[in-house]
């Protein structure tokens, strides 16, 4: 089903759940309020609908997502209590409130609302140490030995196994206690949001005649590239701020304020954007082809080309140089051949072909050092463009409070969200950059690497 079919049938559910008899008791009980599970690819808009759903039914929303949590952050750290037991004293152990379920007591002090939604994403890629508490939650709403205050109900997400290295296969027992929607994007459904949150009409115009482009990922000899729905709404923000910032600087300009390289600038960056957007249709068709003729497709057909998954940085703790060189070279078909091969009949002939495979082995080593260091690399250009993406984040907020309060101008306002865009982009584009490194060394470890 599309995204908005499935908010209805959420929203259903909540309702439901929410439902009291005559006594104020939930005519549902807690544990047999069996949690919805939305199924979906990244950025169709699980997390939107979810608010949606919070504001129309005027209950709270709580939103974590649950690759970011530990067994300790999740079900609480322990500590250590005296208690009495037939006139003996005993050390027990005892755990801090999960600071998940915390953070709804939080919102209800805040708020004052009583009832609200647990929304969890991303819970089939908990790590190894949770999943086990993750069945008695998914039944009994509870982390260690507290449990989700009455009213919350709890929704989850996640993401298909080929969107996402690290998720986890659910067995039978986990399923039975899930209410599974599974949601495809649908360019009409999101058309009718992108009116309702002011979509730049060049998006949806570009969009009405090239539907295909709405949702898609594609991977060429130059790497790979996606485009989701949030990618569009992240486009047309970009898009007009430049407009802003051109007209702002035009009006400034009339008024004797700006300069004409001020101008000359703006106006530069509105037409950059401008171009990327028209200039799309062909790049994508562009690379369609090549993809089609590289996997051997007809070049006018139109394969189904799934998303890129996020990189899970758990993969980087399994790399070891040392051992991860032994299987390579054990792996790699060259050298399999270069030691399956005749020893010769000579003293010569067996010299050579001993140095043959001693040198094969020497470069594969090489090799790998060399896409060892590409993930090292990589991965500390990730970690610079999350910080600067971060800091980027924190001067956009605070834009946001002074623009509010009139202490920032309009110019400097735009500056700061072109900004936070041109940093989010950038975070983005070196998370693929240290996937594609650590796919080159994990093929390397299979016996892909190159020798000659």
């Amino acid at each position: 089903m599309n995204i908005k079919q499935a908010k209805e049938d959420i929203k259903n559910a909540v309702s439901a759940y929410l439902t009291k008899d005559q006594f104020g008791n939930y005519v549902i009980p807690v544990e047999r309020q069996r949690p919805v599970f939305l199924m979906g690819a990244p950025g169709i808009g699980k997390t939107a609908i979810m608010e949606q759903i919070a504001q129309e039914l005027q209950i709270g929303l709580i939103s974590y997502s649950m690759t970011h949590h530990t067994r300790q952050s999740a079900l609480g750290l322990p500590f250590i209590v005296r208690k009495n037991y037939g006139g003996e004293e005993y050390s027990v152990s005892e755990y801090t409130m999960s600071e998940i379920i915390a953070a709804i007591y939080d919102l209800m002090e805040v708020t004052g609302l009583r009832e609200g939604i647990l929304f969890l994403d991303e819970i089939n890629c908990v790590s190894e140490t949770l999943a086990p508490s993750m069945l008695q939650f998914l039944q009994y709403k509870t982390f260690g030995r507290h449990s989700v205050p009455g009213g919350w109900i709890v929704v989850t997400a996640g993401n298909p196994p080929e969107y996402n290295n690290s998720v986890r296969e659910f067995d039978i027992v986990t399923w039975d206690r899930l209410k599974r929607i599974d949601v495809e994007a649908d360019y009409e459904v999101w058309k009718e949001y992108a009116y309702v949150k002011g979509v730049h009409p060049a998006i949806t115009t570009y969009l009405d005649i090239r539907k295909d482009d709405f949702y898609k990922i594609e991977t060429t000899v130059d790497g790979k590239s996606f485009v989701t729905a949030r990618g569009w709404s992240d486009l047309s923000d970009m898009v007009k701020l430049y407009e802003q910032q051109a007209d702002m600087m035009n009006r400034m300009a009339a008024l004797g304020m700006a300069t004409g390289t001020d101008l000359a600038s703006a106006n530069n960056s509105l037409l950059t954007a401008r171009v990327q957007l028209a200039s799309l249709s062909d790049q994508q068709e562009s690379v369609r082809r090549t993809l089609c003729m590289l996997l051997g497709y007809d070049p006018d057909s139109y394969p189904e080309i799934c998303p890129i998954p996020e990189f899970d940085m758990i993969r980087l703790e399994g790399m070891d140089l040392e051992q991860d060189t032994v299987k390579a070279i054990g792996n790699n078909q060259t050298l399999i051949a270069q030691r399956t091969s005749e020893k010769g009949n000579t003293n010569d002939q067996i010299a050579a072909r001993s140095r043959m495979i001693d040198e094969g082995d020497q470069k594969l080593t090489i090799e790998m050092q060399r896409l060892y260091q590409e993930v090292q690399d990589k991965k500390a250009a990730y970690e610079a463009a999350q910080t600067g993406f971060a800091a980027a984040q924190l001067s956009r907020d605070a834009a946001e409070r002074q623009y509010q309060l009139g202490l920032l101008s309009q110019v400097q306002y735009i500056g700061t969200q072109i900004s936070y865009y041109q940093k989010k982009a950038e975070k983005e584009s070196a998370n693929l950059n240290l996937l594609q490194a650590m796919e080159n060394y994990d093929w390397g470890v299979l016996g892909f690497a190159a020798v000659e």
